[in-house]
């Protein structure tokens, strides 16, 4: 047996702050001293970050989230596999599912002679009406967001990712790869316009969280091995108006009822619903100006469904300051705080998964 077969197989999610900009339209890396989107950074800064970043996961496969445009020009699969090739990394090849209305994809970057991996879409396309009943993520769900009998549409900018996964022991998994509409009142003017754009936007999350669910369901009933993961701009009690909702998409996502069968497992969400004094994990950093400050939010997940969770995974997230064995390795920890507002979040499944 080899190497690559004994150790665990991981999966990883990572948000890598505007990694569009750190690639030409041939998708040559520009490792330059060109500032970058991360403040006072540049390009060649933050591309460095990542390749130590991505070099210390090793991971088998990273949804990344913000990955490099795809459109008549680009090619995010070309901008990540030549990132794969410069830096090193087993996990050397990619695919992207629909492209996004976005510079931002939703790609998967995984190592061939451990995963064969495909874009494997479910559902039925949608009219232009919509779909009550979990249509194909490229196209339209109608949902009740306001509770007046009236059915809105909802569209993702960003459709998920899905992937049918076969590892090099044989085992049949599904991934779902999620960049949930962000809840943020951009361009709001005035307390009562912040508030409107902030409970729509809300709505709209939910939503798409809803459409998820569906998805979700669906795979649990069918007994598929199913790994959601991704940034859902969510988290259980992360503001005011989960409380006018009922629950989080997060919540909604992981399974509501009480039916063990039925629910996805993420002990960082859970830790974040048991608590009771603040004390939950954390995966993103952002830096709040008018405040003079840092604030931190769970907004990265990994899910999984019971057949997986039986398996004993184990999950980190790579913060920085959180993890004892990032803090004592100086050269790691500068490049989490480097490469991206968000931290990785990986899961660790054991051989024979």
């Amino acid at each position: 047996m080899t190497e690559a077969v004994k150790r665990p197989l991981r999966l990883a999610t990572y948000n890598v702050e505007w990694m569009n900009v750190l690639f030409d339209d041939r998708g040559r890396l520009l490792d330059d001293r060109e500032p970058s989107s991360r403040y006072k950074l540049s390009r060649g800064e933050q591309l460095a970050a990542l390749g130590i970043v991505f070099t210390a996961m090793d991971a088998d496969g990273v949804l990344i989230i913000e990955a490099p445009d795809t459109n008549g020009k680009r090619s995010t699969v070309t901008a990540l596999e030549n990132f794969a090739r410069v830096v090193g990394l087993r996990a050397r090849k990619a695919l992207i599912g629909y492209p996004s209305e976005t510079e931002q994809e939703i790609a998967f970057l995984y190592d061939p002679d451990r995963l064969t991996v495909r874009h494997d879409p479910q559902g039925a396309p949608s009219s232009s009406h919509g779909s009550h009943d979990a249509p194909r993520f490229d196209t339209t769900f109608r949902y009740d967001l306001d509770a007046d009998n009236i059915s809105e549409t909802i569209r993702f900018s960003k459709p998920p990712l899905e992937l049918a996964i076969s590892t090099s022991e044989g085992k049949k998994l599904r991934l779902i790869g999620v960049h949930a509409k962000s809840k943020n009142p951009y361009g709001a003017a005035g307390r009562e316009a912040l508030i409107r754009l902030s409970i729509e936007n809300r709505r709209k999350q939910l939503a798409q969280c809803l459409w998820i669910r569906q998805r979700v369901e669906g795979h649990l009933k069918a007994g598929d091995s199913l790994v959601v993961l991704g940034d859902f701009n969510d988290g259980p009690g992360i503001d005011e108006f989960e409380k006018l909702f009922g629950h989080s998409g997060v919540e909604i996502v992981l399974g509501t009822k009480p039916d063990p069968a039925m629910t996805l497992t993420d002990p960082h969400a859970l830790m974040a619903l048991q608590s009771r004094v603040g004390l939950a994990p954390t995966s993103a950093r952002f830096y709040l100006a008018p405040k003079k400050r840092f604030f931190e939010a769970l907004l990265d997940f990994v899910m999984v469904t019971p057949d997986l969770a039986a398996k004993d995974p184990d999950w980190r997230i790579w913060h920085p300051f959180n993890d004892p064995r990032i803090m004592d390795i100086p050269e790691l920890r500068e490049a989490l705080l480097q490469a991206s507002d968000h931290f990785p979040v990986t899961v660790d499944f054991p051989t024979g998964v």
